[in-house]
């Protein structure tokens, strides 16, 4: 099975979605955050777009991934800033650490990656056991508004120092049973006309109902859950292609 966010994806992201760039979200979390006083962790913490921004904000965060090209790249943008987070390589359904967290934070979707049921639910518990008692857990979902096979899309993206990186997707596999679907990419990374590095990547994606996914979270030991719209507070959602925010507190004594 081919892997997702080697050496060209974490470049092309780093690129699309720069630290510091925001969809409305550094700053719904950046508010839904300041009443925390313990450490924050941010699971799957790609390139530092929202890792950088809340540790220059003062919040204390720490951040893994599964891709160590992600994490080089977040390593390098913390360092221009002058930040040293705790930042490791890891899985979201298996990571052990001795911390407990005031809160755990995955925004842009990125826990729909875990496109297998079992292990998207061994995730779930396994945050609930890193945070302490009413830490929150604040993840971002949405419902897919594209799910037709074999319509491919192009974009490229032209480097500081000349070299471009064009990326060619498409929709491979839809399990409407299952709730996933399947895109595979090539990344093809050319300079002066000639493609020097190429690369495929298979990228999986789960999706789950809203009221669905609330069930899950208080099977895993969460309460007050609240669902919110596109950074609207409370606002529940109303069409495929919106972010879904949960945010939920942790019951440790339950």
């Amino acid at each position: 099975m081919l892997g997702y966010y080697n050496s060209l994806s974490s470049e092309v992201y780093d690129l699309d979605k720069p630290v510091g760039s925001s969809f409305g979200d550094i700053e719904y979390y950046t508010e839904r955050l300041a009443a925390c006083t313990g450490r924050i962790l941010e699971p799957a913490v790609g390139t530092g777009r929202l890792l950088v921004p809340l540790l220059e904000k003062g919040f204390q965060v720490d951040g893994f991934d599964v891709s160590p090209d992600m994490l080089a790249i977040c390593r390098g943008n913390c360092e221009k800033k002058g930040l040293a987070p705790a930042l490791f390589e890891a899985e979201m359904e298996s990571f052990s650490l001795e911390a407990e967290y005031g809160a755990i934070v995955i925004p842009t979707g990125t826990f729909l990656l875990l496109h297998e049921r079992e292990k998207s639910l061994q995730a779930l518990r396994n945050f609930h056991r890193h945070l302490a008692d009413g830490g929150k857990l604040i993840v971002d979902v949405f419902l897919p508004g594209e799910l037709e096979i074999g319509r491919p899309s192009v974009r490229k993206w032209d480097l500081e120092n000349g070299d471009a990186i064009t990326v060619e997707s498409q929709i491979v596999e839809v399990d409407p049973v299952k709730q996933y679907r399947i895109s595979q990419a090539r990344y093809e990374k050319w300079r002066n006309g000639k493609l020097i590095q190429t690369e495929l990547e298979r990228y999986p994606l789960r999706w789950y109902g809203v009221e669905e996914f609330r069930l899950i979270l208080e099977h895993a030991g969460f309460e007050n859950i609240i669902i919110s719209a596109d950074f609207k507070f409370g606002e529940y959602p109303t069409r495929a292609g919106q972010t879904i925010t949960f945010e939920a507190a942790a019951n440790k004594k339950g």
